[in-house]
């Protein structure tokens, strides 16, 4: 998972920040 995460950061970091909100809304409460 960390992988993917670090590829949508480095691909668009404005975009990537929404996309782990949603990851993390979706089901992903670990990481806060």
């Amino acid at each position: 998972m960390i992988q993917q995460e670090s590829m949508l950061e480095v691909a668009d970091n404005s975009g990537a920040k929404r996309v782990l909100c949603i990851k993390v809304l979706g089901g992903s409460k670990r990481k806060y």
